[in-house]
């Protein structure tokens, strides 16, 4: 018996109790005040009136003591009271189930990707999705949030991904790829059910411990993503190149074209200056296709949006170019002093953080509240004396690596307040804590349901991630439509927000492209923008 049905059965047992207690209470307030001997059923049947304010008629004619009209008083306000409850407690639901939209259970999809269960991480896998148009349905067990989410425009059934039959509702057999994003438990047991019931599809694993990769994979996974893993080399990567001029995360787009994300430090030439003004692609030859300012993301960005020192500029050229923006992104003390890097928490994100950068020769500090191995300062990251401990005063970055996201955020503040001039590089466990950590101080932010998210989209997508945080696409493509006009003429930047960053003619790759470039016939243009800016270039371009 489920936990509603005994509620409701309670509440009718105690209406009734109820109804009878005043029953006999009225039946002896007749008899001894108003020297009226009436029967229990009469009795019952006034009470039930009363409750249900249908009316008196002729008994209220009886009344001739203070004692009966105090006790229809009671009765009356008892009987609306229990009719109050009701509503909320039983009819509003009742109402809300019966209008409610049942998801479907099933779905004759191909070529699709099944998504067992739904977490933060497959919001932003099904967002990727969708900017490319890629069937996908969530095989989520839980009815209630499955009828949420169907409600709110997912393509979702409900049902249990561990069992075959629900797989095939999901038409697995003729899906293109299986993500199973549960517990490590339930993903290994999501795994057979899907080797069963379609021995072909891939089957992707997210797993929370490292060591249980491969038990996923001898259960028939074809690949597995570590999120947390990839969040401490990701924010350890970053820590690595925050004082060095050369470039090592740029992303190859083509032999001579690289894509690049540059966090602009306190001090840099660039700081505190208008996009229009900073000279970038005059002083660099390089474009501007995307930047976050403290969280936010645009691309383009506006002309008058300032840079500043928590501005991160997503940046397309030559990698000469990109070296030389490099340089200007670097404040003159980063640039030249080496200082260490304090990882705050020894978690997998910590410890994968902090190998990484044993790996890049770069000396650092683990911070944690444990003394365990690995750890070199044992005290609290919120606290100044465990900061001032760890060598914050000497330090170039630190990496907040902790559990939770209210400490992070405290955590930021703190080494602001006793370190201005420190790098703060953040580990966010919900995306909406990103804002709070840039108002705390943070220069640079990753959340871990993004980056994995993403992650998952490139490998079912067989695409290259640009960022874990944006949805920049880079595409090829000819321009018919603007042969013959310049970029300024056709208005390409105002009408579509999309940036040319080079074009292919020939053998030869043009990467100086200005206002006034002039596209030719069989000219292959490379194009970046976010998915919908790229939806409205080819609009304009075809």
């Amino acid at each position: 018996m489920s936990r509603s049905t005994r509620r409701a059965i309670g509440y009718i047992a105690l209406s009734f109790a109820v109804v009878v207690i005043y029953a006999l209470a009225y039946q002896w307030v007749q008899g001894v005040f108003e020297g009226r001997e009436i029967s229990f059923l009469r009795a019952f049947e006034f009470t039930v009136q009363s409750f249900t304010t249908t009316g008196y008629g002729e008994e209220s004619s009886a009344w001739t003591h203070p004692a009966s009209l105090i006790m229809v008083i009671l009765m009356m306000v008892t009987g609306v009271f229990l009719i109050f409850l009701t509503l909320p407690l039983f009819v509003v639901p009742l109402v809300e189930s019966a209008l409610a939209r049942d998801p479907p259970s099933s779905v004759d999809l191909e070529d699709h990707v099944v998504i067992c269960t739904f977490t933060p991480r497959g919001q932003t896998l099904v967002d990727e999705l969708r900017s490319r148009d890629k069937p996908y349905v969530v095989v989520e067990d839980d009815r209630e949030y499955a009828r949420e989410l169907y409600e709110d425009g997912y393509s979702v059934i409900h049902g249990d991904a561990e069992d075959v039959e629900d797989l095939d509702a999901a038409n697995v057999q003729e899906a293109d790829t299986l993500v199973a994003d549960d517990t490590d438990e339930r993903n290994a047991s999501i795994v057979l059910s899907a080797k069963q019931a379609a021995p072909d599809v891939r089957v992707i694993t997210v797993v929370e411990d490292p060591n249980v990769a491969d038990y996923h994979r001898y259960a028939g996974a074809d690949a597995t993503i570590s999120p947390r893993r990839l969040l401490g080399e990701r924010l350890a990567g970053k820590a690595t190149t925050s004082v060095s001029s050369a470039l090592d995360d740029a992303i190859e787009i083509s032999e001579d074209l690289e894509i690049a994300e540059l966090l602009v430090q306190r001090g840099s030439p660039l700081e505190g200056k208008r996009v229009l003004d900073s000279g970038v692609g005059e002083m660099t030859g390089t474009n501007i296709i995307g930047a976050w300012f403290r969280g936010e993301f645009k691309s383009p960005p506006s002309p008058d949006d300032i840079i500043d020192e928590h501005t991160i500029l997503l940046v397309a050229g030559r990698e000469e170019q990109l070296e030389e923006l490099k340089a200007l992104t670097l404040s003159e003390t980063r640039r030249h002093g080496r200082g260490k890097v304090i990882v705050a928490g020894d978690g997998e994100v910590g410890e994968t953080a902090a190998e990484a950068l044993a790996q890049e020769n770069a000396p650092h500090v683990v911070v944690d509240k444990e003394d365990k191995e690995g750890v070199d300062v044992v005290g609290d990251v919120t606290e100044r004396e465990t900061l001032e401990r760890a060598g914050i005063d000497e330090a170039r970055s630190i990496i907040l690596a902790l559990d939770t996201d209210t400490t992070t955020i405290f955590a930021s503040l703190v080494a602001k307040q006793v370190a201005p001039h420190v790098e703060v590089i953040a580990r966010a466990n919900e995306t909406e804590s990103v804002p709070k950590l840039y108002r705390a101080g943070s220069e640079y932010v990753l959340a871990l349901a993004t980056v994995s998210g993403r992650i998952l989209a490139s490998n079912i997508l067989d695409e290259e991630v640009i960022s874990p945080d944006t949805q920049v696409d880079i595409v090829r493509t000819e321009a018919p439509g603007l042969v013959g006009m310049s970029l300024v003429d056709a208005d390409v930047r105002a009408r579509t927000n999309c940036t040319v960053i080079a074009v292919e003619r020939g053998d030869e790759l043009l990467t100086d492209i200005g206002p006034d470039f002039v596209v030719r016939t069989d000219d292959v243009l490379i194009v970046a923008g976010v998915d919908a800016d790229i939806n409205r270039f080819n609009e304009l371009a075809n």
